[in-house]
């Protein structure tokens, strides 16, 4: 008993990293819905991107690597440092250039740097990504949040504290995983547009997770995500623009595999 209340009180210490703010109410609202990136490949009226990402073990205590390679689109390489109320991670990459489709024509270096100070509790931090092509600042955002027993709220000012963002996270039953969120969006942060984004998921079987989202734009998405021999995960999506004067819908199929 007295070594399960150390190891509770050390958990507690830990604020997790710059990506770990507002990550549960995004992994319901976003996560496995398909979207590509900035650049990608397609053939007729196919498009589509390879993700591949590792971590290594930790090399020392609270050190570990990580890889991430979205192909043609970019790579990083990260190193990541957690310990008592602070978690630090830097890393270096290239990215593509960000003009029409990709055609071969270049990337440029990027470092970024992210620090987070708090506990499990409560954290706050920052996340900065400077192109060295440019000479300029490719990404710029802080954040806070809150993670209480009940409730997991964030606000986060991201594009270079151009925009404003608020989700709160809320799970119902971590059996069946059933879970809802919400985000509030405001972009530009002057004189700009709302939009509000709500999302449940829950788990029918162990092995089959269903999702659906809607926002005030108008539109709707739905998702089937299926685990397929314990290292497969296949996701079938579709989202439907009520809003749009052709009502055309979208499917989207995406897999992944863990190690």
């Amino acid at each position: 008993m007295k070594e399960s209340l150390i190891v509770n009180q050390q958990m507690g210490r830990f604020p997790g990293l710059y990506f770990d703010i507002g990550k549960k109410a995004r992994d319901v609202l976003y996560k496995d819905y398909a979207k590509q990136p900035p650049t990608y490949f397609h053939y007729h009226c196919f498009k589509w991107n390879f993700d591949l990402s590792c971590e290594t073990q930790e090399i020392l205590p609270g050190l570990t690597t990580v890889f991430r390679f979205v192909i043609p689109d970019s790579s990083n390489v990260e190193v990541r440092f957690m310990q008592n109320y602070f978690g630090i991670a830097s890393g270096v990459g290239v990215k593509a250039y960000q003009q029409g489709s990709f055609k071969g024509n270049g990337y440029n270096p990027i470092v970024n740097f992210s620090g987070v100070i708090g506990r499990t509790l409560f954290s706050l931090g920052t996340d900065i990504s400077f192109d060295i092509s440019t000479k300029t600042f490719d990404q710029f955002t802080a954040g806070l949040s809150f993670n209480g027993p009940f409730l997991i709220a964030s606000l986060t000012l991201d594009d270079k504290f151009d925009t404003l963002k608020a989700s709160c996270y809320r799970e119902l039953n971590p059996l069946t995983r059933t879970a809802i969120a919400a985000e509030l969006k405001h972009s530009p942060l002057l004189n700009g547009s709302t939009t509000l984004t709500i999302g449940a998921q829950h788990a029918l079987f162990p092995f089959t997770l269903i999702k659906a989202r809607a926002n005030t734009e108008g539109k709707i998405n739905t998702l089937i995500r299926m685990e397929l021999w314990e290292k497969v995960l296949v996701s079938m999506n579709g989202e439907v623009d009520c809003w749009a004067t052709n009502k055309i819908s979208k499917i989207g199929l995406s897999v992944a595999l863990r190690a």
